[in-house]
């Protein structure tokens, strides 16, 4: 096809028209976006699984996103996007080859009430300098993804989002080859939320065969935001907007069902207890109460892990060197965020690690972490990036250790760990995001979508920069990898990427301006929160 053609394909669903791209470095590609995987989930279908997508008739225009999921925007606190939003995004290299091709599906983050499959944030650019197919695809958010009922007669059990991730998987599995795709060759990545995601649809017999391999960036299922315990979140969001009757299930849904979309992603419903477990958000995934036809989790993560059908895929697993810096802008504003965790120490604890100790326990182990973290000095609100050091090992690093570990002790198939320490002073976006003007430095949670996606705060970078150098690093060892399950290839040579050994459980490729294969800087600390479990299988 030349490039002044314009692309259609005929899916067995309907005709499609996309439209012919060039990359900012100028790779041609095909686009198609805004592709509808699932009927608008309203009115009944609010909160509920999805249900896959009716034929239609004409040409569909597929020739931009669609809007962003409903969602409140933390920096304004208004609220944009749309209810009806599951649609999807496929970015292909070639619509005709020899060979079919490769293909990458991505799942955003942003704490489960952020997020969006557009362009803005995650444009195909660098992944299009190679031969793949790229998928991205909204999800809902917030109470609309999330909310979670008791009442098996309401088909309300909760995880709405992941069943639409699921639901977009099998659409790919399904539809992927009119693009060019190979369906028998499909990986999953995810970041953050994404990758939290990602990992519990790798924990669900719902997901076996509908990809043969997994990226986790920053984030797992075992991570303690990743798993809501089960409350009365929904009657409190009722009770929010002018509920006045009892918690009764059904009575609570015919409210929520009829309130205004808005409302149902701005609120404030945490209570003091949460807030001090250091819950973020009111709604994420969840174990479902009972177990039905589209159940996802049916247990918790961490008690799935051993039996997975996904121990026998390969994994890229990874984080980056000071997650924690995406807190900097929170507490700065609210110093008394750090006084108030030196004073109650229990704070920063594993929360699997707390049930097996008496509140002595607890204060002594969370006096022995503070040590940890700050040696010799004593704890401070002026200590600032102390602090943010100990929310990076509670949000994010142990938690994808112990994801680690668990890949150690039960899966079959390699297992590649990375840590992310390139540190531009100019290029991390997501730093910028979070610290602002202040000259601060560090490798904050996010950047690495920086060397991944192009995006509206991105620019061209020069081919002769260390930056540059970075994206085509990035990029190849994932495409590599979504190939042929090994991500070694020419950009990283003459270091050979080494999957993880039992008797070297805290080795990784660390990506900075060189790369060395080394033992992780964080081993100390996270053989420290190791040692709080009472059992080491709690570990797993």
């Amino acid at each position: 096809m030349s490039s002044t053609e314009i692309p259609q394909v005929a899916l067995p669903l309907g005709v499609i028209q996309g439209k012919h791209c060039q990359t900012v470095y100028s790779h041609d590609y095909y686009s198609f976006e805004g592709i509808p995987y699932a009927k608008p989930p309203l009115g009944e279908l609010r909160f509920k699984a999805p249900q896959p997508i009716e034929p239609w008739s004409g040409v569909k225009d597929c020739t931009q996103c669609a809007s962003k999921p409903l969602q409140k925007n933390s920096r304004t606190g208004g609220v944009e996007g749309s209810e009806d939003c599951l649609y999807l995004n496929v970015y292909t290299k070639e619509l005709q080859s020899e060979q079919p091709l490769p293909v990458l599906v991505f799942i955003y983050g942003g704490a489960f009430y952020t997020g969006e499959a557009t362009t803005n944030v995650y444009s195909p650019d660098y992944f299009m300098s190679e031969r793949v197919v790229l998928i991205t695809f909204n999800y809902r958010l917030c109470s609309l993804g999330f909310l979670s009922l008791a009442d098996p007669a309401l088909q309300v059990p909760g995880n709405a989002a992941l069943k639409d991730q699921l639901l977009a998987l099998k659409w790919v599995k399904q539809y992927i080859c009119h693009f060019n795709g190979d369906p028998d060759n499909i990986t999953l990545f995810g970041e953050s939320a994404g990758a939290a995601s990602a990992h519990a649809i790798t924990l669900s017999a719902q997901s076996e065969d509908l990809f043969r391999r997994v990226i986790l960036m920053s984030g797992s299922a075992l991570c303690y935001w990743a798993n809501m315990p089960q409350t009365d979140m929904a009657y409190r969001l009722a009770k929010f907007h002018g509920f006045n009757g009892d918690n009764n299930d059904t009575e609570v849904l015919s409210f929520l069902q009829q309130l205004e979309p808005n409302k149902l992603v701005k609120h404030s419903l945490l209570n003091e207890e949460e807030r001090r477990k250091l819950y973020m958000f009111a709604f994420g995934p969840v174990i479902e109460p009972y177990v039905s036809e589209n159940c996802v989790l049916s247990q918790r993560p961490f008690e799935l892990l051993k039996h997975t059908w996904s121990n026998r895929i390969p994994m890229i697993i990874g984080a980056n060197s000071f997650e924690g810096l995406y807190m900097y802008q929170r507490l700065k504003m609210f110093p008394h965020i750090m006084r108030t965790l030196i004073n109650d120490p229990e704070r920063i604890l594993p929360e699997d690690a707390k049930a097996a100790h008496t509140p002595e326990e607890l204060q002594a182990m969370g006096e022995k972490l503070l040590k940890l973290f700050f040696g010799a000095k004593t704890p401070s609100d002026r200590l600032v990036f102390k602090f943010l050091d100990i929310y990076g090992y509670k949000i994010f690093l142990h938690d994808i250790h112990r994801t680690v570990l668990a890949r150690l002790a039960y899966a079959s198939q390699p297992t590649y760990v990375y840590r992310f320490d390139f540190d531009s002073p100019d290029f991390n976006l997501y730093r910028a995001k979070y610290c602002g003007n202040d000259p601060v430095r560090g490798v904050s949670h996010a950047d690495d979508l920086s060397y991944t996606f192009f995006s509206n705060d991105s620019w061209k970078v020069g081919l002769d920069s260390p930056e540059y150098k970075t994206i085509r690093r990035l990029i190849a060892m994932l495409t590599t990898f979504a190939a042929n399950s090994d991500p070694n290839c020419d950009e990283i040579k003459p270091v050979c990427w080494t999957p993880l050994k039992d008797s070297e459980p805290n080795m990784a490729l660390n990506i900075s301006y060189d790369l060395k294969m080394m033992e992780l800087p964080e081993t100390v600390k996270l053989n420290a929160l190791d040692e709080l479990f009472t059992y080491r299988e709690q570990l797993y």
